[in-house]
């Protein structure tokens, strides 16, 4: 019997407020493989991947933490979507629509949705077909590392890597009880287990709270003396924000790239994507007549997570530069400060907010979880949209015999951030994505259309600096 880990279960309890799955798209070569047969191979790789054979048990009145319990593969988590006219167009509408479309964890945790004989894709021949496959996880279950890996392993050969053996007491259970007793047995024994254990709970957050505390002051005082960057302002919103609504539908595009379209001397592809979206909102916005002077974008850092955590991240809050030019200068900074960034994230002194979380006993957290004001556009933010990279590895996965082409992923949208960004490699490809709210970004196309000149225009100075420098 396994616990979600405090930020785990924080995920699956936001899940009930907002939109907040992930979701990761690869396309592969289409070998005319039917329905059926590539439903009968994901269950052949599912039985080799624990991450995808579990899903999650609530505890009565959470009491407890939410519990990981053991499941089998349906055939209802394999999506075959027959579009009338299978164009890059129309799949790409309809991915938008799936983005809207939130996973029940307590059923399965994940699901996999599939395109067939798609046309005009990018980056394949007249003629030549497209599997796309979009994978759908619950964050509760995964992070965008995690996520990869568990991408990975299923399409693959190879297993994923597991430690531990999942939800082991129901594995037990199962063995002399059906699945539904079994779950509600496991719930009712992890809140007896948890209900004596409340008090404690409360206690060690007390103490862990002054220890963060103390590392607060000790950070202040690092940042003082010069040995630590200071912490990120925030920011007044601007019209990408929104007004604090929920977004009214979901929009995406891809800029699928050759990865030496983004490779510069002197800077990572990251960089170069987050300078050439600070000159494509620029223009957007002043195209519109909503110029700013301060953009910012929340930026995901991978941190490590304990053994039975599986969301291991922070978000960097990192200045755009659009005060910034020439190119490469805005490229110069943008670089500086989400270095600095990393810096003071990486920190071991910010660890200690963490484990005052990791303590905190269920009832106090789902409460705080549930009553946050998350559908409140507030008077200062961290960012004005949120760009997430991710280099998947390399291009050796397969799917009904079709060999990986590209990848690519969309950060969730909420009521606060209405345009994210995706940078996500796989072999020598990187795929730029746009996730959007119309309501906020009335004309993608533009957008998307100004990012891929950006791109080209940001790459091609920081190049010429490059050589004359």
């Amino acid at each position: 019997m396994k616990s979600l880990a405090a930020r785990d279960a924080t995920m699956y309890w936001l899940s009930a407020r907002t939109r907040n799955d992930l979701f990761l798209l690869y396309c592969f070569a289409d070998t005319g493989r039917e329905a059926g047969e590539l439903r009968a191979e994901v269950a052949s790789r599912v039985v080799h991947i624990p991450d995808l054979l579990i899903h999650v048990l609530d505890t009565p009145a959470n009491i407890a933490y939410p519990i990981w319990a053991t499941c089998e593969f349906t055939n209802e988590q394999f999506v075959d979507h027959r579009l009338s006219d299978a164009t890059w167009v129309n799949v790409t509408a309809a991915v938008g629509d799936l983005l809207g479309a939130g996973l029940n964890a307590n059923d399965r945790p994940w699901r996999l949705h599939v395109f067939r004989n798609v046309r005009d894709v990018p980056g394949f021949a007249t003629g030549e077909c497209a599997l796309v496959v979009l994978l759908q996880l619950s964050h509760a279950l995964a992070d965008g590392r995690r996520a990869a890996a568990i991408a990975r392993a299923l399409f693959s050969s190879s297993e994923f890597p597991a430690s531990a053996s999942e939800a082991s007491s129901s594995r037990l259970l199962g063995r002399f009880l059906p699945h539904s007793i079994r779950d509600a047995v496991t719930s009712v024994l992890a809140a007896t287990v948890a209900l004596p254990g409340i008090p404690i709970g409360m206690a060690r957050t007390v103490v862990r709270g002054l220890a963060a505390a103390r590392a607060q002051r000790r950070l202040a005082e690092l940042t003082a003396a010069g040995e630590l960057p200071p912490p990120a302002p925030d920011t007044e919103p601007t019209a990408l924000n929104g007004t604090g609504a929920a977004p009214v539908a979901h929009i995406v595009r891809m800029l699928v790239c050759d990865k030496n379209r983004l490779r510069v001397p002197d800077h990572s592809v990251t960089v170069v994507a987050l300078t050439a979206i600070s000159l494509a909102l620029e223009t957007y916005l002043s195209e519109r007549g909503a110029a700013v002077a301060d953009l910012r974008a929340q930026v995901p850092m991978a941190i490590a997570t304990a053994a039975d955590g599986r969301n291991g991240y922070r978000d960097l809050s990192v200045d755009l530069a659009v005060a910034a030019s020439p190119p490469r200068i805005r490229a110069d900074r943008i670089a500086a400060d989400l270095a600095g960034r990393r810096t003071r994230a990486a920190h071991p002194l910010q660890d200690a907010q963490d484990s005052v979380t990791a303590v905190l006993p269920a009832p106090l957290l789902h409460h705080d979880v549930m009553h946050a004001p998350i559908d409140v556009l507030p008077e200062r933010v961290s960012g004005h949209t949120v760009v997430s990279s991710v280099d998947r590895g390399p291009a050796d996965l397969r799917f009904g015999g079709g060999a990986a082409r590209f990848t690519a992923g969309f950060p969730a949208l909420g009521t606060v951030m209405h345009l994210t960004h995706g940078i996500h490699g796989l072999g020598e490809t990187v795929t730029v994505s746009i996730h959007a709210d119309p309501a906020v970004i009335p004309d993608v196309d533009r957008y998307s259309a100004l990012l891929d000149s950006a791109i080209d225009e940001i790459t091609c100075a920081l190049r010429e600096s490059g050589a004359t420098g």
